[in-house]
């Protein structure tokens, strides 16, 4: 069963969600954002300032994810103007980012993260990235630039949106299984095998 805003909102209080907004903000200090928050059957990441990178060709390597070297990453300056801070994903490219919120999700609990409306429509696919049961920690998120132009992807604002989907309890969750992704800090976290 999908789960809704007042099971995320008693969670969140308890430290699912954190910092947690219990409203879908759309605006601050009178100027428009991209939502974040609490919404009617999910939640609204914002993405951190604190770390984008992209993928760059480096003559000679092959990106390996069981031999990931962190040489295929650029890291990407944060910009600021009127409507905000932002990074800038170039034309059909890819980039990491990672969420402002912290999680912990709860035993019994699996999370889906799916993109946004706003940035699908303007050619900015955010992968489709579970959280399982147990596991918590600020998700490293994955953008594909679609489009042939350059995309504004702002920070503190809106990037995806958690589903949380609830199940009969499982037997081994991530956090006892020692899950490799366990625990990721705000800032990207490399593939690992």
């Amino acid at each position: 069963m999908i789960k809704n805003d007042t099971w995320i909102s008693q969670k969140a209080q308890a430290g699912m969600i954190s910092p947690f907004e219990s409203k879908l903000v759309r605006r601050v200090n009178e100027l428009p954002v991209i939502s974040y928050g609490l919404s009617s059957y999910g939640y609204d990441l914002r993405l951190s300032p604190t770390d984008f990178r992209i993928f760059r060709h480096v003559p000679g390597t092959v990106v390996d994810p069981k031999n990931f070297s962190s040489a295929n990453l650029e890291p990407v300056a944060l910009h600021h103007d009127d409507r905000g801070s932002f990074f800038i994903l170039p034309a059909h490219s890819y980039g990491l980012g990672v969420a402002l919120e912290r999680l912990e999700v709860p035993d019994y609990i699996t999370v889906i993260c799916i993109g946004k409306s706003t940035y699908a429509r303007i050619g900015l696919i955010a992968n489709l990235t579970p959280a399982e049961a147990g596991w918590r920690g600020h998700l490293t998120l994955e953008f594909s630039n679609s489009s042939s132009a350059d995309c504004r992807i702002y920070a503190n604002e809106g990037i995806v949106q958690l589903l949380f989907l609830e199940g009969a309890p499982c037997a081994v969750s991530y956090n006892d299984r020692n899950g490799k992704y366990q625990d990721q800090v705000e800032q990207v976290t490399l593939a690992r095998v």
